[in-house]
């Protein structure tokens, strides 16, 4: 599936007039055999087929590659080298009988000098045309790269498969869906090489990870490589080539995953570590610890699994600076390494380091291993408090909030009142986030948090307790806590003031990581209460000072995925998509853990477009990987969003099987999550005819509007007023009135031009929804210009809307609104015929080009000058 065409091209260049033979490059399992194998299958049985292989430990071995054909040759053949050379040339000759003959020779560069001789006979007398493949043509014996050079054998170099073509291979070899994010994960693990994609993905098939969810092939878990199918096969191959020196390299970068080059330098010559490296063995990247790592990362988990337990303690043992007393001086790749390499032993970690292992592994958004370094912690343990409040964010990551509310519970009062001051501020931080997530204990956080200040406020009288900077720094934590659980549920007017205030950069003294934070919440904020401008002003300022702040742990993801918001709720639809590509990068050694959310969200974007045919392809992707990876509460989301999109294709049917499945898929839900997934259910069931669906669109953007979320409002609003009232639209331009940019002015045009049906202002409405690429909202308001433009006799408007229309007929295939007025569409000659016509050609000219009479051309331009309102040829520019 890969390689047809590059098989074509060999045979192509194999048979062209002036060459002798074709030689295939490329890198190590870029598929040059395969591709050989495949040229030669194509010939079919009119062409005699040798395939040869030349190994590297036998290059040395006189006829290596031709042993088999040199055992068949008489006794009187083997004299010499010339009697030999005689007799392979014709026993080849009478083996073919008279076809052509074509050897495939695997391994050139590897080929001993007496079969070089033979082979070039072979090729100079043309007995034969030859096909070989190398990593590259300097790898070639010098005759053979002579005959290069020349031009008498072409050389076909192959490169590995991009991104896009994974992913094609991927959906042609599996027969449905597969997800760009799965594709990319993929390639990056095999780099590109078809021969390890399909031993990758026959291995996760077998193992029961890559499953057929719905009609979409998805991930259950992070891609473990065991070597039990056909990639151990490969990778033994490659690992039994090396020196021993170079095996044991593999063998501590198998277990460490990561090390500084200065470490390893200790333990191995230079010479062998630049040898590696130039073959691609290892990678050292360019920071300034210069970190080295395998250049294939599923050697080092094929390789590891090899190793026994005693080997594992050996080569530890051997790494300089990983001894414990040492690891105060680790980094945090350094730590997880380790960590990693510990368990990976079956040794338990002291308990220290299994907090900062775990502390780490969050950061990384890696939360099964923080899971797995903090249940080595007991409850005697120091570090137990603080141990289970890095569980409770491991389980929040995957999504389980009720096992991270366990573990805080896990924890006694008066561990928690031991705790000092600023992790007893992050401890009830994490609380209040987990309680957030539940019905029964999200009203109670606002009196754990004022308990929490009390507590602080008694430790600030105990001068011996924590020092007022401590003390100064958790008290903004509980306010920054605070701030999470009003944007949480919605609640923001309550905020505002103080969010405002620690968002402010001329308080001096602040503490600016807390103003960084505090001012990304509040740019959400200020999206929903209808203050747009202000919020995409803030985000750019924000977006230009995060690189100060890259050490902060997660806050790129942070601002990423609130400016989705804020973009996404302006009408910015695409450059919503584009912030994903800072906010799919959170994923640490959990290469699949953002995939979900983001071909959500850019689904998400696509629906709010109006373009569902496009928000088909991620949503039943992330829908995929969520059935199998519930994450809070998205998968209602995914559904509610996927009802709608479908109901924006016309596709009824399963619009309303979505839609079901989003009702009945309950559960607590960030504001922002919540909010958009009945916004998505109310505005898929009015498409599908839900004459209650407008009532519930309404009172939702009353029930915004009381608590001052604007934009939500008027976004509701201009769903709801697809058949408004007089009533709907002066609620609508209220609402306009106390929002700012070009969607709130949008809004106020289709409210007024709607009012006073007007076909001039539902034109320029149109125009701006264009402006914002919002396709269903222009067809909606061009719909409504051209029924008003009718009953008030405007030809040419009638005809601008109508042509509008027209061009979004592909985009929006069920309009949101059907114009009263409208006549039947042209049908596919009618606007061939008028195409032509609109652009000067004659009657006559029209009837040559498309096979008809010229009266049949009359008659049909009848039929368009009826249909359209048009009285002359020139009326049909732009119209068409």
């Amino acid at each position: 599936m890969a390689r047809n065409a590059d098989a074509e091209r060999v045979r192509t260049e194999l048979l062209a007039q002036d060459r002798m033979g074709v030689v295939i490059t490329g890198d190590r399992g870029v598929g040059k055999t395969l591709v050989g194998r495949t040229a030669l299958a194509g010939f079919g049985p009119e062409v005699y087929t040798i395939q040869l292989r030349s190994s590297g430990p036998g290059s040395a071995t006189p006829y290596g590659c031709l042993a088999f054909t040199l055992a068949r040759l008489p006794q009187s053949s083997l004299g010499s080298p010339t009697a030999i050379l005689h007799g392979i040339t014709s026993l080849i000759r009478d083996d073919a009988a008279g076809r052509q003959c074509v050897i495939l020779l695997d391994n050139a560069g590897a080929l001993d000098e007496l079969s070089t001789g033979v082979l070039l006979n072979l090729l100079q007398t043309r007995t034969a045309r030859l096909i070989a493949t190398a990593q590259r043509t300097t790898d070639l014996p010098p005759d053979f790269y002579w005959l290069i050079t020349s031009g008498q054998l072409a050389e076909v170099r192959l490169a590995n498969l991009t991104e896009l073509e994974t992913l094609e291979v991927l959906q042609s070899a599996l027969g449905h869906r597969v997800s760009t994010a799965l594709a990319s994960q993929l390639h990056q693990l095999v780099g590109g090489s078809p021969t390890l994609l399909q031993a990758v993905v026959s291995e996760q098939i077998e193992r029961g990870n890559l499953v057929l969810s719905g009609s979409v092939w998805t991930l259950v878990d992070e891609v473990v490589l065991d070597g039990r199918t056909a990639l151990e096969d490969i990778v033994r191959a490659r690992y039994a080539r090396e020196t021993p020196e170079a095996r044991e390299v593999i063998d501590v970068l198998s277990c460490a995953r990561t090390l500084p080059l200065s470490r390893l330098a200790r333990m191995y010559s230079p010479g062998i570590i630049a040898d590696m490296e130039e073959a691609g063995q290892i990678v050292v990247d360019r920071t300034d610890r210069h970190l080295v790592t395998l250049g294939d990362r599923y050697l080092g988990d094929i390789v590891r699994n090899w190793l026994s337990v005693e080997r594992r303690l050996e080569l530890r043992d051997k790494v300089p600076g990983h001894q414990e007393q040492e690891l105060d001086e680790l980094t945090v790749e350094d730590l997880l390494a380790y960590a990693a390499w510990t368990h990976d032993c079956h040794a338990q970690l002291a308990p220290a380091h299994a907090l900062a292992a775990a502390s780490a592994a969050v950061k990384l958004f890696d939360p099964k291993f923080a899971l797995k370094c903090a249940g080595s912690l007991s409850p005697s343990d120091p570090e137990w408090a603080e141990g289970q409040l890095q569980k409770s964010a491991a389980y929040l990551q995957l999504g389980l909030p009720l096992q991270a509310m366990s573990a805080l519970d896990d924890v006694s009062e008066r561990q928690v009142n031991d705790l000092e001051a600023e992790t007893f501020a992050e401890f009830i931080a994490a609380k209040a986030d987990c309680m957030a997530w539940l019905e029964d204990r999200s009203g109670k956080v606002p009196e754990l948090l004022r308990q929490a200040r009390v507590r602080l406020q008694d430790l600030s009288l105990d001068e011996s307790a924590a020092s007022p900077a401590a003390l100064s720094r958790a008290a903004l934590r509980l306010d920054l806590c605070e701030f999470n659980y009003f944007s949480f549920i919605g609640d923001f007017e309550p905020m505002m003031a103080r969010l405002t205030a620690a968002a402010t950069t001329d308080v001096p003294g602040a503490d600016p990581v807390h103003r960084l934070r505090s001012a990304i919440i509040l740019m959400e904020a200020l999206s929903m209460t209808g203050r747009e401008l202000d919020a995409k002003k803030l985000m750019r300022e924000l977006g230009g000072q995060l690189g100060e702040w890259s050490n902060v742990p997660r806050i790129r993801e942070n601002f990423a995925w609130r400016s989705y918001n804020v973009l996404l709720l302006s009408g910015l639809w695409r450059q919503a998509i584009d912030m994903l590509k800072d906010a799919s990068g959170r994923a640490g050694h959990g290469l699949h853990s953002g995939s979900a959310a983001t071909d959500l969200a850019v689904g998400l974007a696509y629906v709010y477009a109006g373009r569902g045919y496009m928000a088909l392809d991620p949503l039943l992707a992330a829908i995929a990987q969520l059935e199998v990876r519930a994450s809070l509460q998205s998968l209602r989301q995914a559904y509610a969003a996927t009802a709608f999109a479908y109901a924006q294709t016309g596709n009824s049917v399963q619009a309303t099987i979505y839609l079901d499945r989003a009702r009945s898929a309950d559960g607590p839900a960030r504001f922002a999550v919540s909010s958009s997934t009945e916004f998505c259910m109310d505005m898929a069931s009015r498409w599908l005819g839900d004459p209650e669906a407008k009532d519930r669109l309404v009172r939702s953007a009353e029930a915004h509007f009381r608590k001052g979320r604007y934009t939500l409002a008027g976004i509701c609003m201009l769903g709801a007023t697809v058949n408004g009232t007089v009533k709907d639209y002066l609620y609508m331009e209220e609402i306009a009135g106390l929002r700012q940019g070009p969607l709130a002015e949008l809004s106020r045009t289709v409210a007024v031009g709607s009012r006073k049906k007007d076909a001039a202002i539902m034109l320029q409405a149109a125009e701006q929804a264009a402006a914002l690429e919002l396709d269903a909202v222009q067809a909606r308001c061009a719909a409504l210009a051209f029924d008003f433009a009718k009953g008030a006799g405007l030809t040419a408007s009638a005809n601008t809307a109508y042509s509008m229309l027209e061009s979004l007929s592909e985009s929006v295939p069920a309009l949101p609104i059907m114009p009263r007025n409208k006549g039947p569409l042209l049908t596919e000659r009618e606007r061939q015929i008028a195409t032509l016509a609109g652009n000067g050609v004659s009657n006559k000219d029209i009837a040559l080009e498309v096979g008809i009479s010229v009266r049949t051309v009359e008659g049909h331009l009848y039929q368009v000058f009826t249909k359209l309102g048009v009285s002359s040829r020139s009326d049909l520019l732009g119209l068409i």
